[in-house]
């Protein structure tokens, strides 16, 4: 280049350099960098590493501490840590989200989601976050909130997902589908089709649950146009499918959708999610009868689940794995892997779909002959639905307690607005000397009067609310669909009764009769003719028991189809005929329903204590071990071909030691004549 040029050069340099950074730098869009933000979110699910790595990349000096999108990049930096397992990093993110003004619902948001990634409810953190974001997503105008009010739709589309999970689970249906709905509204809002198909799928399984099968199948329809194009939102569709069909029943239908859900994760290359979907054909293939093909699908999912830390997939997995070795009679196996199970603890939220568990374990247990495990599982189970019910009753008391403080303080407000006004008053009196003392007198009695009403309405106040918290004690003892006592009436019975008894009584241990009544198949008559027709059997065969047995005879709903009845003071022989009654009075006649007629019959075991033989006199028996026997001679009419209820005659057992060593191996003393049984056929 030749001298001028140079020198022409070395002018212009300087000239461009300064115009070029007097050209405004556009600032980039709010919703593109949060469309952005939510996909690596998304794909952190199955590639948590990867995304931190991106993230930390693309990080702008526009997010840095104190300035305005500073919460949003940090939000999505604290589920990305939790998605790599990284709890206590994502907990101080949440600290640090807390510090700022616009981020303290997204903290609660991100410790809400903590909560469920380590197997807990959520719930309440979400709804505190929501509270807080409501103030720009108010609901019912959700397009004017996403275009106009600044709503974060995501954060609050996350956080109705984890409140309606919790309203699902505590079968808190009505609420769980406008959650849903609301949720779905949001997310079209926005114009995000991943939530929208998530939405629509979600709301498929809130319909199915109420029975709305073809409202249900109607909206996986709509979800799957939403997902269409999208691999992983295509998979999370037909996971959705797979559970409408698994409550409808069609356990074939709910294999294919989770192949063919399977087969897209795979496609998008979605680790953790396909191992998800091996988890949920687990059950599929038990249904099926495919116990093999469910162990290796849960094998194959086990040790991806375990990489990602996820808890909640854990525990259930164990769970799955544990009934297939059951069926396979290979119980070692199944303990081990209980013991697992048993390793993750309850959550208190979790408490139903826990004791469902349960029972499924007790069911397996007992088809395979174990009836020691068993009893186990179903006392496990009954120890979960008295825990969520007594639950739900503190919630309730709560709730009363709430309302009468707030009238309480209502009427605090009201006399201290008299008080100002009778100030007033006063004030006004002093100018007016020669009327003083009249004065003084008028107000004195208005004080009096005021107190006295005051006291009057305080203890009608605490008449009515000592009156609603009995009338609420009296329906919690009482089960609404059959107005027979429940279990929790029978317990202040057997409570009673122990304190009503002197010393002398008390040592000798309960007395009197008890039958345990369970119908045969009842699952059948809820998977065949549905829950309508199966609450009809259950109301028709309570009062049949009703009508067999004494008008002095406690009959209590067990629990599910499982009945108890209280006869004090009945021997052995006047036991047995009230058996035979009761088993007769159940199968002897069809039951109407809106399906048809059903016959149903149902199994019983009855014992009447003290027991008989050498059981008897000087070996005494508390009333929760006397269910234990009544239970334990059920599953025998059970194990034996139901429809007959079986009755313990006499007990050869000279102490408590063997008296307990004859309930653990209860077949093997039937065999050997420790135990004799009475049997009862039941009608033909």
């Amino acid at each position: 280049m030749s001298q001028p040029g140079r020198f022409l050069l070395a002018v212009l340099l300087p000239v461009l350099a300064a115009l070029a950074s007097a050209v405004p730098v556009t600032a980039p869009d709010p919703a593109d960098e949060d469309a952005w933000l939510a996909d690596v979110a998304r794909r952190a699910f199955d590639d948590p590493d990867a995304m931190l790595a991106e993230l930390k990349q693309r990080w702008p000096a526009h997010a840095g501490p104190g300035q305005p999108r500073e919460a949003a990049w940090l939000l999505a930096r604290g589920r990305l840590l939790l998605a790599a397992g990284q709890a206590d990093a994502a907990d101080a993110v949440a600290m640090q989200l807390m510090g700022r003004a616009d981020g303290a619902d997204r903290s609660w948001l991100l410790r809400a989601l903590t909560q469920e990634r380590a197997g807990r409810s959520g719930s309440a953190l979400a709804a505190r976050a929501l509270r807080g974001l409501n103030a720009h997503c108010p609901a019912g105008d959700e397009v004017r909130a996403v275009r106009e009010l600044g709503c974060d739709f995501r954060s609050a589309w996350e956080a109705l997902r984890i409140v309606q999970r919790d309203q699902s689970n505590r079968g808190e249906l009505v609420g769980a589908e406008a959650s849903t709905r609301r949720s779905l509204a949001l997310a079209r809002a926005g114009g995000d089709k991943y939530l929208a198909a998530q939405s629509l799928g979600l709301l498929a399984v809130v319909l199915q649950a109420q029975e709305h099968g073809d409202a249900a199948r109607a909206e996986l329809r709509a979800a799957e146009a939403e997902a269409q194009g999208d691999l992983l939102a295509g998979a999370r569709v037909r996971n959705y499918a797979a559970v409408v069909e698994r409550r409808a029943r069609d356990f074939g239908a709910t294999r294919s959708a989770l192949e063919g859900a399977l087969l897209l994760a795979e496609q998008a290359g979605a680790a953790h999610y396909a191992a998800l979907l091996r988890s949920n054909l687990v059950d599929s293939y038990m249904h099926l009868g495919l116990l093999r093909e469910a162990l290796a699908s849960g094998q194959k999912a086990l040790p991806v689940l375990q990489r990602f830390h996820d808890r909640e997939y854990e525990r259930l997995l164990h769970h799955n794995l544990a009934v297939a070795h059951i069926k396979l009679r290979q119980f070692d196996v199944a303990r081990q892997e209980l013991a697992r199970v048993d390793g993750y603890g309850v959550d208190p939220a979790e408490l139903v779909p826990r004791a469902r568990e349960l029972r499924e374990l007790g069911d397996t247990w007992a088809e395979a002959g174990q009836y020691k495990e068993a009893l186990a599982a179903f006392a496990g189970e009954r120890d979960l639905n008295a825990r969520a019910n007594e639950r739900n009753r503190a919630s309730a008391l709560e709730e009363l307690r709430r309302k009468y403080d707030s009238a309480a303080k209502q009427r605090d407000l009201e006399l201290l607005a008299r008080d100002g006004q009778l100030k007033d008053q006063q004030l006004a009196n002093q100018q007016l000397a020669q009327k003083v003392g009249i004065a003084v007198g008028v107000l004195l009695l208005l004080s009096l009067a005021l107190v006295a009403v005051t006291l009057l309405r305080m203890r009608r106040a605490q008449a009515r609310l000592t009156a609603n918290q009995s009338l609420l004690r009296a329906q919690s003892e009482r089960d609404p669909l059959t107005d027979l006592s429940n279990r929790r009436h029978f317990l202040a019975v057997m409570e009673q009764r122990d304190r009503a008894a002197d010393e002398p009584t008390r040592a000798e241990g309960f007395r009197g009769a008890l039958m345990m009544v369970d119908i045969d198949h009842f699952k059948n008559v809820n998977d065949w003719h549905g829950h309508a027709a199966g609450d009809a059997v259950i109301v028709e065969v309570a009062r049949r028991i009703r009508a067999a047995v004494r008008d002095t005879d406690l009959v209590v709903r067990w629990g599910g189809e499982e009945f108890l009845v209280f006869a004090p003071e009945l021997p052995g022989g006047d036991l047995a005929q009230m058996a035979e009654r009761v088993l007769r009075g159940i199968g002897a006649e069809p039951i109407a329903t809106d399906e048809g007629p059903l016959r149903v019959t149902a199994s019983i075991g009855f014992a009447s204590f003290p027991l008989g033989g050498s059981a008897g006199p000087g070996l005494h028996l508390h009333w929760e071990q006397a269910v234990n026997w009544a239970d334990m001679v059920l599953y025998k009419a059970k194990a034996e071909g139901r429809n007959r209820a079986v009755g313990i005659a006499a007990v050869d057992a000279s102490d408590a030691d063997l008296l307990a060593a004859v309930l653990q191996d209860f077949d093997a003393a039937c065999l050997n004549g420790q135990v004799r049984l009475t049997l009862l056929l039941g009608p033909a």
